[in-house]
């Protein structure tokens, strides 16, 4: 089973030498990966309820929190890098132009060396979609299509799209990812995330705790699409406690992302470089 850190673009490592400092650690300690998240603004009254909380706020009530674009954040940190991977956990799809993000991934990736992760989630802050201008109602399908968007854009060297939102032809969006493609995992707690999951995702990652039920879902699908289910790379939340980690692995977990921040009412299991480093012995056991 691989372990990565989670919200790694939030409190103290938006500063970008405790940023560094912390992927070194890990990278050395033997984590796999680095997970940011993102709001591009943050409207501090809405009425859209936040999906992971009992009262729909926030955790905190708290609307003033910096986040870093998370893209840029992976950038700077994957310069002071070389084996980690880098993932968007997650990147609010529908708010982006797929073109735009297609070059700007791919860039990425292939300048750190076939390391990025682009996770994906539709959204749940309708106040926050109307502020960027995007389309909140048809998110879900927009998100499909974006995602067709980018692969098309990836995979070929002269590239063709035909859909509902973007449609072009024979044009060059270069370069390419380190390896023809980038993965993409698609997050959320819900039925529909682990259908989309299914049909046309890399990888799952459920939000919180260990939704069997969305797991077994997403694979269904995928198999009823023609698909592996094997080959759908699952990643999870660090559990409560370490005495459940080995019951993962037997219901086909691939990852567990362990917060250094507290965020969305998950407390900071790692909050140091240090505590990172401490982490080598129980991941090489783990490995």
């Amino acid at each position: 089973m691989k372990f990565g850190l989670r919200y790694c673009n939030t409190g103290r490592f938006i500063d970008p030498d405790r940023a560094v400092e912390l992927i070194v650690a890990a990278e050395e300690a033997g984590f796999d990966s680095a997970w940011t998240v993102e709001h591009t603004v943050i409207p501090e009254f809405h009425a859209s309820k936040y999906p992971y909380s009992k009262d729909g706020r926030m955790a905190g009530d708290r609307y003033d929190l910096p986040l870093p674009d998370p893209l840029i954040w992976m950038a700077y940190v994957a310069a002071h890098t070389t084996r980690i991977k880098l993932g968007t956990g997650v990147l609010i799809l529908p708010q982006h132009n797929p073109v735009v993000a297609a070059k700007q991934v791919a860039t990425l990736d292939l300048m750190s060396g076939g390391r990025v992760l682009l996770g994906i989630g539709v959204g749940w802050m309708r106040e926050e979609f109307d502020v960027i201008g995007a389309s909140f109602d048809d998110r879900g399908v927009r998100t499909d299509e974006y995602v067709a968007v980018m692969r098309a854009l990836w995979a070929q060297q002269k590239a063709s799209f035909k859909g509902d939102f973007f449609s072009f032809n024979n044009v060059h969006c270069l370069p390419q990812p380190a390896k023809g493609t980038v993965p993409i995992v698609v997050g959320g707690h819900s039925r529909a995330a682990a259908r989309r999951a299914g049909r046309i995702g890399d990888g799952f990652f459920p939000a919180r705790e260990l939704p069997e039920d969305l797991i077994c879902l997403a694979r269904e699908t995928a198999e009823s699409n023609g698909r592996n289910p094997d080959e759908l790379e699952i990643t999870v939340s660090y559990p409560p406690s370490d005495d459940e980690l080995k019951s993962l692995s037997t219901l086909g977990v691939d990852r567990v992302l362990v917060p250094v921040s507290p965020q969305a009412g998950m407390g900071a299991t790692i909050r140091s470089p240090e505590e990172a480093l401490a982490w080598k012995s129980k991941l090489e056991d783990y490995g």
